[in-house]
């Protein structure tokens, strides 16, 4: 039809909204997106799942620099908050750029409680990007080491690597669990209203705070601890001699850095992250919204 014989009746095209999603919108939506992960091609699956391993390793490598500078010289909560700032890093990238986490993942349960995917599915997808994570992130922590990163300040970034990793392995199972219960609540908060959000903008704004509140509290989080722990380990096994005296100790000081204290840390912070994640966000979510009378 000729646009210019004023007869064409179509209406203008509406302009895209700019408010966010209702919470039921929101728990439609990541239904849906609950289907599409399950559905995906492995390969693609893995690959995406490797960079947001990477991502996560990414923010933890800042917040490790931030803490070898804060620790001690500010106050305690002002120096983790910000040190959870710099690590939302990780989970900003893994939005923005459409990776593949395990613990923001854990919301698939929603389309699980809906009948719209199988146990089975739910636990390939999780397998595929659990795995996938745990490649992404020790390929950073390797990078990391080789580059040099535990040298800096002096081996101050080193020994607050191997802090970390020395605090993760010792965790009793029990608390690493609640922990990881509690890391995840917040995550998946932080994914949940992401969902809901318009732009880049509002992403971000809202994953900053759920994030640094998680890091500040000392929660545990499985990806991540897939970069702390095998970086203070790299660092324990590879490290030459200088390094030990320039931080003045020596790998004996670190006895529960080991990988059994990376599994006795992995298995409770990984149950306690879908438990977190998976039922107290997403189940409950979908009760609230998703749920028929019947059910």
């Amino acid at each position: 039809m000729n646009l210019q014989d004023g007869n064409d009746t179509a209406p203008p095209p509406r302009a895209a909204s700019l408010d966010p999603l209702l919470p039921a919108d929101i728990a439609r939506k990541a239904e849906q997106i609950g289907v599409a992960k399950a559905n995906m091609d492995p390969v693609r699956l893995f690959a995406l799942a490797v960079l947001a391993g990477a991502f996560i390793g990414l923010g933890a490598m800042a917040a490790t620099t931030l803490w070898s500078g804060t620790t001690g010289a500010l106050p305690f909560g002002v120096a983790r908050m910000l040190g959870g700032l710099v690590f939302s890093l990780g989970l900003i990238l893994v939005v923005l750029g459409g990776a593949e986490l395990f613990t923001g993942n854990n919301l698939m349960v929603m389309a699980l409680a809906g009948r719209r995917i199988t146990v089975l599915a739910l636990l390939r997808a999780w397998g595929i990007v659990f795995v996938g994570n745990l490649v992404g992130a020790l390929g950073t922590a390797v990078l990391v080491f080789l580059g040099g990163h535990h040298f800096l300040a002096d081996g101050t970034v080193g020994a607050t690597a191997l802090a970390i990793g020395e605090a993760k392995a010792a965790l009793p199972p029990a608390r690493a669990f609640f922990l990881g219960v509690l890391c995840n609540v917040l995550v998946c908060l932080a994914v949940w209203i992401c969902y809901g959000a318009r732009s880049m903008t509002d992403k971000v704004v809202v994953i900053l705070f759920p994030v640094a509140a998680f890091v500040a509290a000392g929660f545990e989080h499985s990806v991540a601890n897939m970069y702390f722990i095998p970086k203070g380990l790299l660092i324990l096994w590879f490290a030459p001699a200088d390094f030990w005296a320039l931080v003045d100790t020596s790998p004996e000081a670190y006895k529960a850095l080991s990988l059994g204290g990376l599994v006795a840390n992995l298995v409770p912070v990984t149950l306690g992250n879908i438990v977190g994640g998976g039922v107290l966000v997403g189940l409950v979510y979908w009760f609230v919204y998703l749920r028929r009378p019947e059910e």
